[in-house]
């Protein structure tokens, strides 16, 4: 199981992609002040191109939309490209973030999107239609949805890894003979 590894995220442009965005969760927040309550609101927003690209945002504001738009807006500059096996996931995948655990599986083409809440969210905005998946731990939609772009940001292509290795080989073959 993995946790969480704070790297380099490689900028993706919004401008050339039809981005379409999901609305997940909607916090009230209540801080008590002098004068009475002031109420806030947190909008959790996933957007994706449903080709690969999808990123998450939080937005905070004093009414609703405005909390979505920032949402939306912080979503398009997190962008990350998910590698696609098909109309799934390359490999299994287990992660965690914070108390929430998020477990993907590759799934045979026909089986369709088993996931719930957040997740689904993420992975529909991702565009992958075979997989599934199970919540392990909290039910936070937050963290659930982060866990889960943190499992999609970790998948590798089959062929990189692959790649990798035999370069790893080389390297180790050349330092034996040499």
């Amino acid at each position: 199981m993995t946790t969480q590894v704070k790297g380099p995220i490689s900028k993706i442009d919004p401008t050339e992609l039809t981005l379409s965005d999901k609305l997940i969760y909607i916090n009230r927040v209540a801080k008590v002040m002098k004068g009475g309550k002031r109420l806030r609101f947190s909008a959790l927003v996933a957007t994706g191109d449903g080709n690969g690209h999808v990123g998450i945002g939080i937005g905070k504001a004093t009414s609703v939309p405005d909390a979505i738009s920032k949402a939306g807006a912080i979503a398009r500059k997190s962008l990350l490209k998910v590698p696609v096996a098909g109309s799934t996931i390359p490999h299994e995948i287990r992660v965690k973030f914070g108390a929430a655990k998020v477990l993907l599986k590759p799934a045979a083409p026909g089986t369709g999107v088993i996931a719930g809440g957040s997740i689904r969210a993420v992975l529909v905005a991702a565009g992958i239609k075979d997989i599934l998946t199970k919540s392990l731990g909290s039910s936070n939609p937050i963290n659930m949805a982060k866990a889960t772009m943190l499992a999609l940001s970790q998948l590798k292509h089959p062929k990189e890894v692959l790649a990798r290795r035999r370069l790893a080989v080389e390297v180790k073959e050349a330092e034996t003979s040499g």
